[in-house]
């Protein structure tokens, strides 16, 4: 789930044992183009502070004006949960600032029971996943462990959620790439911990929020337990360092494995694990080096740009032109004809 829905949840639990009334809305249908994918939420307390979003913002202050007190006295409505659909017509999208033929159907919860909450959050603080059902009819919400990570589903008279700890990312070598890396994995939503046993990088880190370890790296990996939201880029530059961590990485259920490094480099670090540990080609097909898509990137900054953009697209499952391929796309300008 994405780190935004956590705070969600977070804030909703605290609003509740505080004594607020308070709304928890969740996109559950959509048809057409949607600002936001199936499972997100926001939450709406009854002085109209929100946090969260289930739409470009015209949505949200439709529920502010309807269900918080606002310009009025607030009155619980004479509903559990409910269902509201907004941009049916082509008036109403426009209205409410959907994408053209937007459509999006909202699951509201009114006034969640804070025991509920309560035990969402532990098991997500204790990093495991969990599925929250929610009946239409009853309102009833009861929460259930889960084995793997899954997409929301909903069957018009109930909603089935799994949620579970946010995406992470493990980096292996902390010098200035990895702190260009790491500072836009955390503003896009993904939990970072970076190893480097190395004493001469200890204690230059300056990016916060960031755990640290000095394990090996393959130790690191293993201590890391990756899941299918987890995300391990080698960028170390030394392949006693990198190649361990890659070994144990790439048979991981991790999303994303990847390695610094040129073109010749990569090719020899794919020679290298073959020979020396046993890997494949096919076990090796997973494995994206040089990491990034091409840019024209030469700066630690430009490069932590490409890289983050590369593990982006692979999270949310879209498949790059080959063009974008760092390796493929130099290549082509290494064997271009020169301009006569």
């Amino acid at each position: 789930m994405d780190n935004i829905d956590l705070l969600v949840l977070r804030t909703l639990r605290d609003w509740r044992r505080e004594g607020h009334h308070a709304i928890l809305a969740t996109v559950v249908r959509t048809w057409g183009s949607s600002p936001r994918p199936l499972g997100s939420m926001m939450a709406l307390r009854e002085d109209g502070r929100t946090v969260g979003s289930v739409s470009g913002g015209c949505v949200e202050d439709d529920l502010i004006r309807t269900y918080s007190a606002i310009g009025g006295a607030f009155e619980l409505p004479g509903w559990r949960s409910h269902l509201v659909r907004y941009g049916v017509t082509a008036d109403e999208a426009h209205r409410f600032g959907l994408p053209c033929g937007g459509t999006l159907e909202l699951l509201l919860e009114a006034d969640p029971a804070q025991s509920h909450l309560d035990a969402i959050v532990s098991s997500l603080d204790a990093g495991q996943l969990v599925r929250r059902t929610v009946s239409i009819e009853s309102g009833e919400a009861r929460i259930e462990p889960a084995g793997v990570p899954g997409e929301m589903r909903f069957s018009g008279t109930e909603m089935s959620h799994v949620l579970g700890p946010g995406y992470r990312m493990l980096l292996i070598g902390a010098g200035a790439l990895a702190e260009y890396l790491a500072t836009m994995a955390l503003f896009n939503g993904f939990m970072v911990t970076v190893c480097d046993p190395r004493p001469e990088n200890a204690g230059n880190w300056s990016v916060p929020g960031v755990s640290h370890t000095r394990e090996m790296p393959d130790d690191a990996v293993l201590a890391f337990r990756p899941d299918s939201r987890s995300a391990i880029v080698a960028l170390s530059h030394d392949p006693k360092l990198d190649d361990l961590a890659l070994l144990e990485a790439l048979h991981s259920p991790a999303f994303y494995v990847g390695a610094i490094g040129s073109r010749r480099n990569s090719d020899t670090r794919r020679a290298r694990l073959i020979e020396h540990f046993n890997e494949t080609e096919e076990s090796l097909r997973r494995l994206r080096g040089p990491v990034g898509i091409y840019i024209g990137s030469k700066t630690p900054a430009e490069i932590a740009v490409s890289i983050m953009a590369e593990i982006l697209a692979v999270k949310n499952g879209i498949t790059l032109s080959p063009s974008m391929d760092v390796a493929i796309a130099k290549s082509a300008q290494t064997t271009a004809p020169a301009c006569v």
